[in-house]
């Protein structure tokens, strides 16, 4: 919840600056939703429309048609962060050829499902608000393209539907979305849905259109409102850098789509990473704690041959390498399916380093064409699956550091180590570089560490610098 003094906190923030100055530019202060809807029909580049600090109950969307353009956006914004409430029945409705719009330090107490970024528009910017919406339905929806989502809470659901979702137009998903330091929060189960992602990116007849997104740098805390926590559900997209914690209920599902980067994440006490569909690149993560580490899918039908795409597409020439894996239940693992299903088909799983928990690897299916190599084990429940000479057992030397992840100390046996090439793997977990000869594992011990690694509320939201 969003305490009295955290609203003061809000009010108290100054709004970042967002507008370029325009010649013809005009700064108008608007003190009802009359009034509000008046300056935005009449909206040029490079105008600012600023909402008095208050509560404001809707009975229609906010609507807006205008466009700015890329010097000169349209902005709608709060007085101060936070202070000002949208209630009732509707927020924004984005639409026709809007382009170039912010929306800026809104608080969103109205119904869910009614505050929309629609096809057909363009570069239309939510930034530091705060969804708390009501009811049934998605916090925050999203169709159009190179839509940038950053510096938001989405908080306390206890209802279905996503909070923000990312769908698209026929058979495109909406292209080149930036979705960064976002803060999703608290998402409480709901009983026999599974539409309650806190991130869905994508539908699945949309699964095969690129998305060419980019998720990074949010913060996911006690996201267990359904299966998945985060849904991915179309191809080409990039999640980098984010923290997911506390959510033992849900997992990061690539559920459906081809093609996906994911990297430098740390997902600690989750149900791990699921993976379905082709060419996934899975590098640098740290999975801890979770219930499994990575669940390679045990395919029900392959999509390329005319599979069904509400089924689970085999996973096929996906590289699993360069993670780290501590005291998961499982690090790696793919579940049994009766009757049995296709399996995986050439997965890469190189140079991960796997300590304490249980079994190192536990594959109950189809593995055809499957490379090991390079791998270190040490103190865990078993090699499992891990086929004889894909990996040593071998201390690697872990002291844990200012922020408690635990890091190869110099002589470790994993500096330097890793087998094969691997040209395309160029950064660790913190985005260091990686070069010459690897190390085993999401840290490249060689380089400096950066002082952020695992995200905090405060480095995430509407009062994040």
């Amino acid at each position: 919840m969003i305490t009295l003094a955290i609203l003061r906190r809000l009010r108290a923030f100054v709004l970042f600056p967002l507008a370029v100055a325009a010649a013809a530019a005009a700064n108008q202060t608007v003190d009802s939703l009359a009034a509000l809807q008046a300056a935005i029909n009449t909206a040029v580049p490079g105008d600012t429309i600023t909402v008095k600090n208050g509560a404001y109950t809707t009975g229609a969307y906010i609507a807006v048609r205008r466009a700015g353009t890329v010097e000169n956006p349209i902005i709608i914004t709060a007085e101060t962060v936070g202070g000002v409430e949208i209630n009732g029945t509707h927020g924004f409705n984005v639409s026709g050829a809007a382009a170039h719009i912010v929306i800026a330090g809104f608080r969103f107490v109205h119904s869910s499902g009614r505050c929309t970024i629609a096809a057909g528009t363009s570069n239309v910017r939510f930034t530091r608000n705060v969804f708390q919406c009501a009811g049934d339905g998605v916090y925050l929806s999203v169709s159009g393209d190179d839509a940038q989502i950053d510096h938001n809470e989405f908080a306390d659901k206890r209802t279905t539907g996503p909070m923000l979702a990312l769908a698209g137009t026929g058979t495109q998903v909406a292209r080149r979305a930036w979705i960064h330091r976002n803060h999703f929060r608290d998402f409480a189960p709901t009983q026999g849905a599974s539409t309650t992602e806190a991130l869905r990116f994508g539908l699945s007849n949309l699964a095969r259109s690129i998305g060419a997104g980019i998720v990074e740098h949010n913060l996911f805390e006690r996201c267990n409102g359904g299966t998945e926590f985060i849904a991915n559900k179309s191809s080409g997209n990039i999640y980098r850098y984010n923290t997911m914690l506390d959510s033992p209920a849900a997992h990061f599902g690539l559920r459906h789509g081809n093609d996906c980067l994911v990297y430098g994440n740390t997902m600690i006490r989750t149900e791990g990473l699921w993976i379905f569909g082709d060419r996934h690149r899975i590098h640098s993560n740290r999975f801890e704690k979770n219930f499994i580490g990575v669940n390679l899918g045990n395919g029900s039908g392959d999509q390329p041959d005319g599979g069904s795409t509400s089924g689970q597409d085999r996973p096929d020439d996906c590289v699993i390498v360069f993670n780290t894996f501590i005291e998961n239940r499982t690090h790696y693992q793919m579940s049994r399916r009766m009757p049995p299903a296709l399996g995986a088909n050439n997965t890469v799983f190189a140079n991960n380093l796997i300590v304490g928990g249980g079994t190192a690897s536990r594959i109950d299916g189809p593995n055809t064409g499957a490379v090991w190599a390079g791998n270190v084990i040490w103190q865990t429940g078993g090699a499992g699956s891990l086929p004889t000479g894909s990996y040593i057992s071998a201390d690697p030397l872990l002291e844990a550091d200012a922020a408690g992840l635990l890091r190869p100390q110099a002589g470790s046996p994993v500096i330097d180590a890793a087998k094969g090439d691997y040209p395309t793997i160029t950064v660790d977990f913190e985005g260091q570089t990686r070069e010459g000869a690897k190390d085993i594992g999401a840290d490249e011990v060689s380089t400096a560490p950066v002082a952020a690694r695992l995200l905090k509320p405060a480095d995430v939201g509407p009062l994040a610098k």
